[in-house]
């Protein structure tokens, strides 16, 4: 995959800064769980929904320098959530922690006092303004936070899933393998054998099944990789890869990711 890309680590890997910051949802609305997150993480940002704040804490002190959105509505009383926030920003494990808030409050007082005492660096989002420009509000925040890093794209490990695979036909049949890890850019597949085909072969219609999501779509090979000469490298045809497929791959990444944030062991 492109060295632009960011991928979901094994459960014993953390990201390097270089692949940018990890992005979390506290407590998120369910409007922000049905919508946005979907926009977030097609927009190339690696989000996570949490619902244990005791848990964050150390989830926050295991990504340093980690970006968390805290829905104060939610969870536990205001006032607390003061206490809690204070605390993430002075503790020496979590205060490198970016937040910002998210409510439905307008009271302009409370406002006041996150944003111009507190100090919370990503702002004060009122839900009240809509979901679109909420989202808008957010991304903002998360470009001047470089949250991105140099990625474009994120890319999903799924070497262990027995549900995700690909399969292509060509002049000897078809050849079926394990799907290693996908981005809306392209994906790597390991084969039992795969065909000796040359770089930037054109392959129609490959079937790529995704827990019970199954796309077309046409895929170039890129080539094999050195590590193994049975894994191959393919681009999507982006004038071929439908809207609604990229919908569909960027569904099964934010599954992966909620997947691996919920079975951390720390």
């Amino acid at each position: 995959m492109s060295e632009e890309g960011t991928a979901v680590p094994p459960a014993n890997a953390i990201n390097t800064s270089g692949e940018g910051k990890k992005v979390f949802l506290l407590y998120p609305h369910s409007v922000i769980r049905e919508e946005m997150l979907d926009i977030l993480i097609m927009n190339g940002f690696e989000t996570y929904t949490l619902f244990d704040h005791k848990k964050a804490i150390k989830i926050f002190g295991h990504f340093p320098g980690s970006i968390v959105f805290i829905n104060i509505d939610e969870g536990m009383p205001e006032k607390e959530w003061e206490v809690y926030i204070r605390s993430l920003l002075k503790e020496p494990e979590t205060k490198d922690t970016k937040i910002g808030i998210l409510s439905y409050n307008q009271d302009k007082a409370l406002m006041g006092k996150y944003l111009m005492e507190i100090a919370v660096p990503c702002g004060y989002i009122q839900l009240k303004l809509g979901i679109q420009e909420s989202t808008k509000i957010i991304l903002n925040a998360l470009q001047a936070n470089e949250a991105k890093g140099r990625r474009k794209y994120i890319r999903a490990f799924c070497d262990n899933d027995i549900h995700a695979s690909m399969n292509f036909k060509y002049e000897q049949g078809i050849c079926q393998g394990q799907i290693l890890d996908i981005s809306s850019a392209g994906v790597a597949v390991r084969f039992p054998k795969l065909p000796d085909l040359p770089p930037n072969s054109l392959l129609r219609e490959a079937q790529l099944k995704l827990h019970g999501t199954l796309l077309l779509t046409d895929v170039i090979l890129m080539g094999k990789r050195r590590d193994d000469p049975n894994s191959g490298i393919f681009l999507f045809d982006p004038t071929k890869l439908k809207p609604e497929h990229k919908l569909q791959i960027h569904h099964y990444i934010k599954q992966n990711l909620q997947r691996y944030i919920d079975k951390l062991k720390i």
